[in-house]
């Protein structure tokens, strides 16, 4: 892969949207301007802005009538630092979700929601409902800091994760943007009742630093133009890697001494996924190790980080403006040397680290302190009630009835947390009742490790299927190592409808990136746990070509791993070359003929669930309904 650097930033214009954010008088306009028109959108300028308030204006494809407006619609994001869900801003969700939304939420790879389907007319009730509710959509999108993420376990008895969501909280706080743009806009101008921000914070924010402050600007850490592009941090605790710490443009791991009192922090920088097809100077890229900080210099190393970005990223081409392209030009050596001019001191070496492992955290568990712990599993973190599976209905009572705080987590899922034992029963009840398994060894494998976006019909950088696709991809994965003997195997699946990534496939042992209508990027040899790379193995496999393209990759996984080796380490030890060889020869069994002739159709969501509802209830596989209902259909036309 060429990774090369486009030409010197000195002799190139900064991008279209510099001049958007320089003229925008810290995100007000156009915002401000058209909000309070009546129209079903926003100008191009004000979308740009309109990103750093929380939302994505979109397009509902799926109604795309030709020569008719787009059907307009808006994307809203909250922001959410370590995954918090306070009872009372979760109810205001589902509502808002039913009254403005598409009575759907979704929880984000990112630890916060995204409601869809607001209309331009009540996206300020809206925005305005979240922040009266103890939330915010602040700085969820844009060239900004966005949700700072930490592991969502709440084990109160292991002090290192309560310091991970501290400094996730307060770090947040300290990049916050400070314009008065937001409350103005949406709150006509009524700041709302808030946590007091710590003292410490407030004061980081305003020490100069060796030039980390910009003085008399409404925005002392991001000045007039804000950051080159989105910026990415998270901290969390060793060898927990719930959160992908590799994926992070700064990651800061918490480390405590024996007695387990928080010392300071070790700092990864530069990790990113987001690409291009056909750019082979944009690639994805983990982060690399920087150095070590005391506690109390750690607001004052994340500034200088950040700043550091901010005078040097790149503001010419957008797709080379975030951190890992600048470390990956400079080097670490010459990027943490600026680091420490900011910061005033040397930056101290990384401390040891015990390896990174993949959690969780489902099903019920103990938090330490006598109380319990819930993870629910949702499926690409879609929250919605269909047929006789209702999980917006049964969350919603649990909240309703017991007054849970919740914890989003980093792979899509919830965690209900400070459950009293007794209480333990009626939630399951609700549960049950509702048709929402509790038990993470019910849920299939391959499903509760699996990710994708939400891609068609409404993020308008989709190229194809992703959520959508997802379930199908999956059984077929399943029934096709099942066929191979492969009975008791699974690994991580991530899928993405572009090469964005926001479903993190690139750390995947097997990732699906769109790449064209019905087709995709195939990506192998990630680890279980998210430590490596996966790399591109083949441009643009059609989906109706995924079963016989496996095949012989799986079969060649069962003869030749080495005992209890994740599929992902064995596509990383071989190497393509020898999974090619031994596909290119590879002689299909007979009874692959049928699968290889078998066509595929797309259905409508709705028709999908319908569908799988009634097979469910039937007994039956979806394919045998579908095959009898049209062979009904045309003895009917005959």
């Amino acid at each position: 892969m060429v990774k090369s650097a486009p030409s010197p930033i000195a002799t190139r214009k900064p991008s279209k949207v510099e001049g958007i954010k320089e003229n925008s008088n810290f995100l007000r306009e156009p915002v401000a301007t058209e909000i309070l028109q009546d129209t079903t959108h926003f100008t191009e300028n004000a979308v740009q802005l309109l990103k750093f308030h929380g939302s994505y204006q979109q397009d509902n494809r799926d109604n795309r009538t030709k020569g008719q407006e787009k059907d307009y619609q808006f994307m809203l994001r909250t922001k959410n630092p370590g995954g918090l869900v306070p009872p009372q801003l979760y109810l205001a969700l589902d509502k808002i979700a039913d009254e403005y939304g598409n009575q759907t939420l979704r929880a984000t790879t990112r630890q916060g929601f995204q409601l869809h389907g607001i209309l331009k007319k009540n996206l300020k009730s809206a925005i305005a409902t979240i922040v009266k509710n103890l939330g915010s959509t602040l700085g969820a999108c844009g060239d900004i800091n966005r949700n700072v993420m930490a592991p969502p376990a709440p084990f109160k008895n292991r002090p290192e994760y309560q310091y991970a969501w501290e400094y996730a909280q307060n770090i947040a706080d300290l990049l916050s943007a400070q314009t008065g743009a937001y409350y103005e806009i949406w709150l006509d101008g009524e700041k709302a009742i808030s946590a007091e921000e710590d003292p410490e914070v407030k004061a980081a924010r305003q020490r100069n630093g060796n030039g980390t402050i910009i003085h008399d600007n409404e925005e002392p850490i991001y000045g007039t133009y804000y950051m080159p592009r989105k910026f990415k941090i998270c901290v969390t605790v060793p060898g927990d890697n719930s959160i992908d710490l590799y994926s992070q443009d700064l990651t800061l791991v918490v480390i405590t001494n024996k007695k387990k009192q928080l010392e300071g922090f070790n700092i990864f920088a530069g990790g990113g996924l987001g690409r291009t097809h056909g750019k082979e100077e944009t690639f994805a890229r983990l982060a690399d190790p920087i150095g070590y900080v005391a506690k109390d210099d750690v607001y004052d190393i994340v500034k200088a980080i950040v700043a550091t970005q901010r005078d040097y990223g790149d503001r010419t081409d957008r797709r080379h403006a975030r951190l890992k392209y600048l470390i990956n030009d400079w080097g670490v050596d010459k990027f943490r040397t600026q680091v420490e001019e900011y910061f005033g001191k040397s930056v101290e070496a990384f401390k040891p680290l015990p390896e990174f492992k993949y959690h969780d955290f489902l099903g019920w568990n103990e938090q330490g302190d006598g109380k319990l712990f819930l993870g629910i599993s949702i499926d690409n973190g879609r929250i919605k009630d269909e047929g006789s599976f209702q999980l917006k209905t049964a969350l919603r009572e649990i909240v309703e009835q017991l007054n849970l705080p919740i914890r989003l987590t980093p792979n899509h899922n919830l965690i209900f947390y400070d459950i009293e034992p007794d209480s333990k029963q009626a939630i399951q009840d609700i549960l049950s009742r509702h048709g929402v398994v509790d038990d993470p060894s019910k849920i299939e494998p391959l499903v509760r490790y699996a990710m994708a976006c939400p891609a068609l019909p409404t993020c308008g950088l989709a190229i194809t299927e992703s959520e959508r696709a997802i379930p199908g991809i999956l059984e077929r994965v399943r029934a096709l190592l099942d066929k191979v003997g492969l009975q008791n195997e699974h690994f991580v699946v991530r899928m993405t409808g572009c090469p964005n990534g926001c479903a993190r496939p690139y750390l995947a042992e097997l990732g699906f990136v769109g790449s064209a209508p019905e087709s995709y990027q195939l990506w192998l040899g990630g680890s279980p746990n998210q430590t490596r790379l996966a790399q591109p193995y083949t441009e643009k496999l059609h989906h109706n070509d995924l079963d016989s393209f496996l095949e012989p990759i799986f079969v060649y996984f069962k003869k030749s791993r080495k005992s209890k080796e994740s599929f992902g380490d064995f596509c990383d030890r071989v190497g393509f070359d020898a999974i090619r060889e031994f596909a290119s020869t590879y002689e299909p069994q007979t009874a692959n003929a049928a699968n290889k002739s078998r066509h595929r159709v797309n259905l409508k969501e709705e028709v999908y669930s319908k569908l799988k509802e009634v097979a469910q209830s039937q007994g039956k596989p979806m394919t045998q309904l579908v095959t009898e209902a049209l062979e009904a259909y045309f003895q009917n036309l005959s």
